[in-house]
């Protein structure tokens, strides 16, 4: 072998390494990827369905603005809000389901790097953590823990991270009323006596298209 050869031989042996372990990488991402995708719905589609349960979600195209991530419509009536807040360690991430009325009918922490048994509990399928998270349900308008004049107890321990969901459901609901009642059943209502026929009167918000009346056998 050439002392040219000899020079150039380390360097060819490195990218030869190179590039058998960015095939094989190439091909574990290749059969891992969708089953890493399909996973991330799952956990998603079960935290939609624990803060809002309908048979399906639409995704209502709200532009991100850094704190609510998406909005998806219910097929029976309100939203599941995606929010991202600062906690005290890093982001949290929340599933917040908000009624057609703009209550919150319930929160789920989907990702969270907060303290193990402090913050961390925000998440957790624990006694403490079902127990904060239940304080959200029915909560509307502005919410906040005790110590700002709301009606939440913070973790112990835990405030940052109490505050960031509050923050957040909060925004969910705030960023919900700004879209209006679209995501609302409609309202029937049997107009007439007991006595006779009357007519059925159907109501619906202006985005789900114009109301419409049919009449009734009684």
């Amino acid at each position: 072998m050439s002392k040219t050869m000899e020079t150039f031989k380390p360097g060819l042996m490195l990218l030869l390494v190179a590039a058998v372990a960015a095939l094989v990488l190439g091909l574990v991402n290749l059969f891992t990827a969708g089953r890493i995708a399909a996973i991330a719905e799952e956990t998603m589609n079960a935290a939609m369905q624990a803060v809002l349960p309908a048979a399906s979600y639409t995704d209502t195209g709200f532009e991100s603005d850094g704190e609510i991530d998406a909005i998806y419509a219910s097929a029976n009536g309100g939203w599941v809000v995606q929010v991202t807040e600062s906690g005290s360690q890093g982001l949290v991430t929340m599933m917040v389901g908000v009624s057609p009325d703009y209550a919150c009918t319930g929160i789920s922490i989907t990702e969270s790097s907060e303290t193990a048994g402090l913050g961390a509990i925000a998440g957790q399928p624990s006694e403490k953590g079902e127990a904060f998270r239940a304080q959200f349900v029915g909560q509307s308008g502005t919410v906040a823990v005790t110590k700002e004049g709301g009606s939440i107890d913070a973790i112990s321990g835990a405030t940052i991270t109490s505050k960031a969901v509050c923050r957040g459901v909060t925004a969910a609901l705030a960023a919900c009323r700004s879209l209006g009642g679209g995501a609302s059943v409609p309202t029937v209502t049997v107009l007439g006596g007991s006595d006779g026929p009357g007519e059925t009167a159907v109501t619906q918000p202006a985005s789900t298209g114009p109301a419409s009346a049919e009449p009734s056998m009684g």
